[in-house]
């Protein structure tokens, strides 16, 4: 149920910036916010969705993986994000239409990439730490992302809730584990 709610936020929030360049009033608020920030801030806030930071980060999902002998979820903490990666850049950034900068921009790729990753370690590991540090890493690349002229916020939050829906959707549901046998 939650990856069909992310998914289908995901797409509502994109509808009315579909086939245009301007921001909304979140949009707006969202760059003030950030605009003090100097340049060096806002390179190092973005630097978590560098597609080599991603990179590392998914093969440390798959590893994890691998340790725990999940071979199926090794190949989906690989599969999954790439899936994501590509439905955003092949049919969601044209459907949507949306541009700033001479580029599509909505949902951000950006954020498909470091969120799908991010919600895969989450899963794999079921730590709450793990959960707390890619909240907090999305806040900072999101802010990054706005105040770099990247993207708007809208479409920093169509990335995530894309992203968490893709994910959730494609993972397996955990069983409980069997209880020992006593006989």
């Amino acid at each position: 149920m939650p990856a069909a709610v992310c998914g289908l936020l995901a797409l509502l929030l994109g509808l009315p910036f579909a086939g245009g360049t301007a921001p909304g009033a979140v949009d707006d608020a969202a760059a003030r916010a950030v605009a003090h920030l100097s340049p060096g801030v806002l390179r190092a806030l973005v630097f978590p969705t560098e597609p080599y930071v991603v990179l590392a980060l998914g093969l440390l999902a798959v590893v994890l993986c691998l340790r725990a002998g999940r071979r199926r979820e090794a190949a989906l903490a690989l599969a999954v994000p790439v899936l994501a990666i590509l439905l955003t850049t092949l049919v969601l950034k044209p459907l949507y239409d949306r541009w700033k900068n001479d580029t599509l921009v909505y949902p951000s790729g950006h954020t498909v990439s470091l969120v799908a990753v991010l919600t895969v370690l989450v899963v794999v590991t079921r730590r709450a730490v793990v959960a707390v540090l890619s909240a907090v890493t999305l806040l900072a690349a999101a802010a990054g992302l706005v105040g770099m002229g990247y993207h708007y916020l809208t479409d920093v939050a169509g990335g995530t809730l894309f992203a968490v829906a893709v994910v959730l959707f494609s993972w397996p549901a955990r069983r409980p584990e069997p209880a020992p046998s006593t006989g």
